[in-house]
Parts: C-alpha cells; structure tokens; sequence
C-alpha cells in the first residue's frame, strides 16, 4: 500500500519573516523612561497616510502632544510621542492603553472594530443613523442662526452640528433627524431641506458679491460621516477642513495678499502683548529631494493634526518630522514631497502652501469667548440660542453642538459682531447678570484695550446693558436649561 507523504515544515517557519522583517506593527506605551508624559513608540510598515491616521486616533483621545519624533523612510514607519492626558497627567488608564494598542494595531478588522466602538468610548450615544448635511458658502454676521432656525421650521431635530468660520467663508456639518418620530429623514424631503438651506445661504445682502462667490455655496448630504457608524470627532474636524480648504478660506476675503515670513526670520518669543505668532515657511532639500516646512505659533491642543490632515489632503507625503512646544509655543517640521515623488518646484505652490497652513492653523484659534450651555433638549432649542446670541450683537465663529440623550451641550465660540475682540470686563458681567442660569464662559484669547477713561466707562455701561438684556431673554428659556 503506498503512503501518501505530506512535505515537512519547521513550525518555527511560520514566524521567520516577522523575525526577519519585524512585526507588522509594534506599540509600546513607556510610563518608565520620563517623569511628566508618557512615551508612546510605534514602529510599522509604511504606507499612505498612516501618520494621519495615529495622530487621529491620538487626538481623539484628547492627548497633548509635547513633542513627536515622526519617519518613514524605506517602507517602515517609526514614530515617537510623548503625551499627557488632557488633565496633564501620564496615560496609566488600561482601557486607553487596550485602545491605543488595538487602534494602531497591525489587524485591519481590529482597527475597524476599534473605530466603530471609538464613538461610544468618546461619547455618548446618539438617535440612530441621523442625516448628514454638509454646508459651504460665504458668511455673515448671524448665518449660523439662520440656519439653525431654518432646521426648526423645517421640523429637523438636530442630533448633532459643527460650524466653522473663518476668512467670511462658512464650512458647516449638521445631523438631523425628523422631529416627531427621532427617525432618518428619506430621500424626498431631505433633498427639499438641502434646497431651502441653499436658499438660506445665498440669501446676501452684499451687491459687490462676485458670480464665483456666490457659486461656492453649496448644500449636500455628507457619506461616511454617521456618528452612529464609523465616523469619529476628528473624522468631522477632518472634513471641515476639507470644506473650508474647497471655498478658498486661504484667501483674504478683500483679496489683499497675505504675507508669509522668509526663512531665516527668528523664532516667535511668548509676549503677553502679543496676539498672534505664526509663521511658515518652505525651503528646498536639494540634497534630499525634500520640501522642508517649518510652522512656528502660539501651542494650542489640535494643532498637529490639524497641520497633518492639510498636508495629507493636499497630497503630501510626510518623510520625515518633529514637534516640540515650549514656554506655550509650537515647532513643527516636516519634510515633504508630493504624491508624484517631487519636492515643491514652484513658488507659487510654495505660497499656496504657507497659505493653506496658514489658515488650518487659524480655523481653530478663534478670537473671542467659549461660551457652553447645557439643556433639556428639544427641537429648536439651537434656534433660540443663537437668536439671542445674534440680536445681542455677538457673531458664532465656531460652533459644537451635541445631544446626549435628553440632555444637549452646545459650545460656541463667539465675539462682537463688528469684529471686535470681546472684553474680559464684558465675560465678568454676563456670568454675573445671568443669574439663575448656568452658563460657562471661558476666555479663549487674552484681549488688550486702549480705550480712554470715558471710553471704558461707557463700555462697561454697555457691557452692563447687554448683559441685562441677554439674561431677560435667557430667561424665556430658562426652564429649559439644567447645570452643567
């Protein structure tokens, strides 16, 4: 009888390539090596926007990034960050470390996985499967209430929103539900409420509005953006550059150049009379065949993924880079070539470059107040809000509005609908005047006045008026309103 032989394999066989070649992906969380943050090492095969992706899933942690050692060359990516959580401490939670471990990891069905539960980690759970709606156009002083009160006419619970202003340009994602039933909107009426948006904001009373402004506005609905699915905050964030950078908000809206500082000019110095320190600027590896990039600006949380998602979405590719801030302001450096292989090879794409960082940077540091709220929730409750935000004469230049539940937290970011910064003397007297609502006012910028005495007299007087005026119509809503 003839015996049917198998070929013999060594069983350590099947781990000689890892052996040779590595894992995968391996990550190690180092609480030992220093005393204030914890150092988070990654070490993977390469590939298309995988920085993007750690610095995401950083981010969605709320990890403050102290300094980040990023390369990846020769097909194999190795990354360095030293972090803390957002209260300033090392990363000693298990769950997070299980998280970071399984979010980065080399198992593709574990990352999916890790994504779609990323949500429920993050927050609270939301209505299921809400309607996105994204919006983009140029803006002006109370669109964002407009909007809102056109959802609550339209009988649109609002689930969740995010609004962005920056450069008068307006990139703004929205979740709605119907209002009776909590249930997705069908196709019909959600391709009517996109119409009615449309109408609301192209709805411009400037007469000097040129026909290629007025064709940037633009409502759809969003795919891949479901808070109930695989989307995560930064995935929204993410999008709301992509939308901001489609309307041109790198450019002045009165089309005056914006300046970019040469290389060579010195590093920012932390100023307390200083409002603003940002520089980029570019400059040829020939050697290397690189485009170096070198951001200087005031340290703020967000601020690397938001220089890494620009990059990444302008088709750049991140070789090498390093992070650091200190004393309260940032250093970044990156080299970087472009999806076909080349270094920067014009100025004219070097300038379109410092623009675009430029305003990535600036999107998220609003001049003004935070102000957050907390409420029972209930179908045109936004609308109110930023009512009496508009008629107070206060614009919303950032906004994030989310449900939890009955319960609905909104965050705006908000300053004098002339332009003017709001100030500090007008954050004391609206928390005072507000009284038996609890609202939480957070200085998001310190500001400086040169008024004379009589001129701040009569803004205190004003900043009394107004905090009087905004706690009578506060009131109307108060039942609505619970502690935060």
């Amino acid at each position: 009888m003839n015996r049917v032989c198998s070929p013999y394999f060594d069983p350590d066989f099947d781990s000689l390539a890892e052996r040779i070649n590595g894992p995968k992906c391996r990550i190690t969380i180092d609480n030992e090596s220093l005393e204030n943050c914890t150092v988070v090492k990654i070490d993977s095969v390469n590939k298309q926007g995988l920085l993007l992706e750690v610095v995401q899933m950083l981010t969605d942690m709320n990890f403050i990034i102290l300094k980040g050692y990023i390369s990846s060359d020769a097909g194999w990516f190795m990354d360095v960050f030293h972090v803390k959580d957002e209260l300033g401490n090392k990363v000693t939670d298990q769950r997070v470390i299980n998280y970071i471990q399984q979010a980065i990891g080399a198992n593709r069905e574990g990352i999916h996985k890790s994504k779609s539960e990323s949500r429920n980690f993050l927050k609270c759970e939301s209505p299921p499967e809400p309607r996105a709606i994204e919006m983009t156009g140029r803006d002006r002083p109370g669109l964002f209430s407009e909007i809102s009160a056109a959802l609550a006419d339209l009988h649109c619970n609002v689930v969740e929103a995010h609004a962005w202003s920056h450069n008068a340009r307006l990139a703004c994602v929205v979740y709605i539900s119907e209002e009776s039933t909590d249930t997705p909107i069908d196709h019909d009426r959600l391709l009517a409420i996109e119409d009615h948006l449309t109408t609301v904001l192209r709805a411009t009373t400037a007469r000097n509005t040129n026909e290629e402004s007025g064709n940037q506005q633009e409502v759809k609905t969003a795919h891949g953006l479901n808070p109930e699915g695989e989307g995560t905050v930064t995935d929204v964030e993410r999008r709301l550059h992509q939308l901001m950078l489609s309307v041109r908000d790198f450019e002045s809206p009165n089309s005056k150049p914006i300046s970019s500082p040469r290389m060579g000019s010195p590093r920012c110095e932390i100023n307390d009379k200083e409002e603003k320190m940002l520089s980029v600027c570019i400059e040829n590896c020939d050697e290397k065949g690189y485009s170096i990039v070198s951001i200087q600006c005031k340290d703020r949380r967000r601020l690397m993924f938001d220089t890494v998602c620009t990059l990444t979405d302008m088709q750049y590719v991140i070789f090498h880079a390093s992070v650091d801030s200190r004393g309260g302001c940032a250093f970044q450096e990156y080299f970087i070539r472009h999806v076909d292989g080349y270094a920067m090879s014009t100025e004219s794409e070097k300038e379109r470059v410092v623009k675009c960082l430029e305003a990535a940077i600036e999107r998220r540091a609003c001049e003004g107040i935070r102000l957050e709220l907390c409420a029972n929730n209930r179908v045109g409750l936004l609308s109110d809000i930023t009512r009496v935000l508009r008629e107070n004469g206060l614009a919303v230049v950032r906004a994030d509005v989310a449900t939890e539940g009955v319960k609905a937290r909104h965050t705006f970011y908000i300053r004098d609908i002339s332009g003017n910064d709001i100030d500090m003397k007008f954050v004391k007297s609206m928390k005072t005047e507000m009284g038996e609502i609890d609202v939480a006012v957070n200085n998001e910028t310190t500001t400086t006045t040169t008024t004379t005495a009589t001129g701040s007299m009569t803004r205190v007087s004003s900043f009394r008026s107004l905090g009087d005026l905004m706690k009578s119509q506060f009131e109307k809503l108060s039942h609505n309103f619970v502690a935060i």
